[in-house]
């Protein structure tokens, strides 16, 4: 999976996108003047960098998603734990759960992923 980096506001204005996707550029540009108060050209400015990335596509006019947002998060997620916990997602786990105790739901939702995604299982 490719890491992506985005600044804050190409983050927002992605999801943005993501909300209304499949979009019509000039109708982005509108939508893009209304929420985040920017000018037509940022706009495309904007959206060609995201489109340079492969996150999204705008082509004759109709801007689509190349990547979901659960995608892209998920990138994000795994860059963070491979930068800051060698890549140890039990070491994560360990990190993000040590101050605090999950309740039986949590737990339970927990186990039950680890047992959908364990190597070998015919569920992914």
């Amino acid at each position: 999976m490719n890491y992506y980096r985005l600044a804050e506001a190409e983050s927002r204005f992605a999801d943005l996108i993501w909300e209304n996707v499949p979009i019509h550029s000039p109708k982005l540009a509108e939508l893009a003047a209304d929420v985040m108060k920017w000018k037509k050209s940022t706009t495309y400015t904007v959206l060609k960098k995201l489109c340079d990335k492969g996150i999204f596509k705008n082509e004759y006019a109709l801007v689509t998603a190349l990547l979901t947002r659960d995608e892209y998060y998920a990138s994000q997620s795994v860059k963070y734990v491979d930068d800051t916990y060698g890549g140890s997602l039990p070491q994560f786990i360990t990190s993000f759960v040590s101050n605090r105790k999950l309740t039986n739901k949590q737990a339970d939702e927990i186990q039950r992923l680890i047992d959908d995604y364990r190597e070998g299982s015919r569920d992914v």
